[in-house]
């Protein structure tokens, strides 16, 4: 319909008479659509708005759905003057329904006069009645239908662009796809840059510039290269594959792909980790180990090498396990790192009291001192950090033979910020350091022996009058007896009891120090043939705030199970493996009536068979049940998870 309103209408008749005996061609606008409204309007001036609008409303109401675009190129012609147009204007307006507007410029009467004077319908009204499309309006434009904008710049050639028919050299460009990331700028077109694709790291969406519409400037140019090479004037900044190879792509929506792509990798390759702030560096670089820092992190650049010798990371120095450390690097470290707090050297036999002594020397903020089997040192280091270093709150000095009563009097003397200490496996002290050090340390918290030999119950008595905030407490292997351990009542926050391997403790002591302990959370009474089930009964009823019981080798048998599970309702952990006497009744009993119960040793209980725990594995999932064949397989499975896989050419 739209062809019989073009300039020539007998030409076109005549057309279409012959198209009834063959196969009509696809007639195509430049923008890939049906033309049904071709029309041609020379004027640049501003029509009336009333008339205007009445006149676009007319045309966009005849416009099929599958148009996606509408050439408005300029043409000459005989009007009809401007009373006709006016008359004709206010007869329209007459009209309500687009259906009776459209039969009224469609009318078999009006056309059949209109053509036999060899006029464009459209020609008749004066120019200035028809405004530009919308599609062309301002520069700034905005459109609802999904076809590309022109870019500005562009506005000012609509009146060259002719219909495809009218003009064959006119460039031919099918409407961009516009990918998905596209949206709706806030002016309420579509979002789009100069030529710069740029991205809303915020909503995930980017702006696209979109492709201008062809021009009769750009046609001789194209026509060699529409259908080989992608056209000039639209930018994608990332296609998928399937848009790239589909045949309804546009050519002009896969310009300066390549380009894109090559920026792209352009900004990523400048794109480096130095550029983020210093600071998030210096956390990225924290968790490295000190060797990794030193050895691998600092030859990486200038950069990183300063950022490796921050003073936050020499704060704490972590040099446990490292043989190479020796004297001279300690005096380096503590002639350059004054601020030093915290220092691990343990398993540095390279180490000596010398090194110590000058590192203790120059950090006089050091807080935390460990030194775990360093049998090397001895006296002359751990006095010179309790003379320089009086802010020492930690001293983790086990295993060490030569270490004697003399430092633990001088750390008693000056080191009255003392909170934490481990001296387990150092045989050379004694009751008199032990009472030294507990008399000049009130703050000390946690205390921990194992194996002294020469420590006894004088030390466990001066450490509960003189230490009253005691928290964590072990006496393992001590020589201590239940005329010492009894004195532990008096230290109202204890929470932590090592009581293994005590070789005369009784059940009564033991039944008092939990009644009187009521922050008590764990207590472990392992290697200690004397606690029968009767203590445990205790233990359970008066232990309100216990969590962790470990009853290894003790002298229990299924009764104890069962009393925990009755009694208790906090108890989480019951380790009784080595108890000979424990069967399936006491396994079973406990799990099935204790609430809080969440692990359950049982490590070489004869009496237990494998069927029942498999039974309980499966019935209460949420309790770990600890034997030697429960222990292999969470083992297998975490070396599964971990990526491990059996060798079978090594199995076979």
């Amino acid at each position: 319909m739209g062809h019989l309103l073009s300039k020539n209408g007998y030409r076109l008749k005549k057309k279409t008479r012959k198209l009834h005996h063959k196969k009509k061609k696809k007639r195509n606008c430049f923008l890939q659509g049906p033309c049904m409204l071709c029309f041609i309007v020379h004027s640049n001036s501003s029509g009336l708005e009333d008339d205007s609008d009445h006149l676009e409303a007319a045309v966009n109401g005849c416009r099929h759905n599958s148009i996606t675009g509408i050439s408005v190129p300029g043409v000459g012609g005989v009007s009809i003057g401007a009373a006709a147009a006016s008359k004709l204007a206010e007869r329209y307006a007459t009209l309500s329904s687009p259906e009776d507007r459209s039969k009224f410029l469609l009318s078999p009467r009006e056309l059949a006069i209109w053509e036999g004077q060899g006029k464009n319908l459209l020609s008749a009204v004066p120019a200035k009645l028809i405004p530009p499309p919308a599609l062309f309006r301002t520069a700034g434009v905005s459109v609802t239908v999904p076809i590309p904008v022109p870019v500005p710049g562009c506005t000012s050639e609509y009146t060259d662009m002719v219909c495809k028919r009218k003009c064959s050299e006119v460039q031919r460009c099918t409407p961009c796809k516009q990918p998905r990331c596209a949206f709706a700028a806030p002016d309420g077109g579509v979002g789009g840059g100069d030529g710069e694709a740029a991205s809303n790291s915020e909503t995930g969406h980017c702006h696209l510039p979109l492709c201008p519409l062809p021009s009769s400037s750009s046609a001789s140019s194209s026509a060699s290269s529409s259908s080989s090479s992608p056209a000039d004037g639209c930018c994608s900044l990332s296609l998928p594959a399937d848009l790239l190879h589909s045949p309804d792509s546009s050519p002009c929506c896969l310009h300066h792909y390549d380009d894109c792509q090559g920026r792209s990798s352009d900004a990523a390759d400048h794109l480096s980790i130095n550029h983020l702030p210093s600071s998030i560096l210096l956390k990225v670089l924290s968790h490295l180990t000190v060797k990794e820092r030193c050895l691998c992190a600092s030859l990486v650049c200038k950069y990183w090498r300063d950022l490796c010798l921050d003073f936050q990371f020499w704060k704490q120095i972590d040099l446990s396990g490292l043989q190479q450390v020796n004297d001279d690097l300690l005096v380096k470290i503590a002639s350059r790192r004054q601020n030093v707090t915290e220092i691990n050297i343990s398993d540095c036999r390279g180490v000596h009291d010398h090194g110590v002594s000058s590192l203790a020397s120059h950090c006089p903020g050091l807080q935390k001192y460990t030194a775990y089997r360093c049998k090397q040192l001895g006296d002359v280091s751990l006095s010179s950090l309790a003379t320089h270093c009086p802010l020492l709150v930690k001293v983790h000095v086990g295993n060490q033979d030569k270490l004697t009563d003399g430092a633990l009097k001088k750390l008693g003397e000056h080191c009255s910020e003392l909170k934490d200490i481990h001296l387990g496996q150092c045989y050379g002290v004694s009751d008199e350091g032990m009472m030294a050090l507990a008399r000049g340390c009130p703050k000390l918290q946690r205390l921990y022996l194992q194996e002294n030999k020469m420590v006894t119950d004088q030390s466990v008595r001066a450490v509960a009058e003189h230490c009253p905030e005691l928290q964590f407490v072990g006496f393992m292997g001590c020589p201590v007896t239940s005329q010492g351990v009894i004195h532990l009542t008096a230290l109202r926050n204890l929470s932590v009891l090592d009581l293994r391997h005590i070789s005369e403790l009784n059940n009564e002591t033991v039944m008092e120090v939990v009644r009187k302990c009521r922050n008590l959370s764990s207590l472990n009474l392992c290697l200690n043939w004397s606690i029968n089930d009767r203590c445990v009964e205790i233990i359970a009823k008066e232990g309100r705030s216990l969590k962790e019981l470990y009853l290894v080798s003790c002298k229990i048998t299924d009764h104890a199970l069962i009393a925990i599970g009755q009694y208790s309702s906090t108890i989480e952990t019951v380790d009784a493996g080595w108890c000979k006497d424990i069967t399936d009744q006491g396994a079973t009993q406990i799990a099935q009536s204790s609430k809080s119960l969440r692990y359950l040793g049982l490590m070489r209980c004869d009496k237990v068979n494998e069927e029942t725990v498999e039974r309980l594995v499966v019935q209460y999932p949420h309790i770990v049940f600890s034997t030697v064949m429960q222990d292999c397989k969470r083992t297998l499975e975490r070396a599964y998870q971990m990526g491990w896989s059996p060798n079978t050419s090594n199995a076979s």
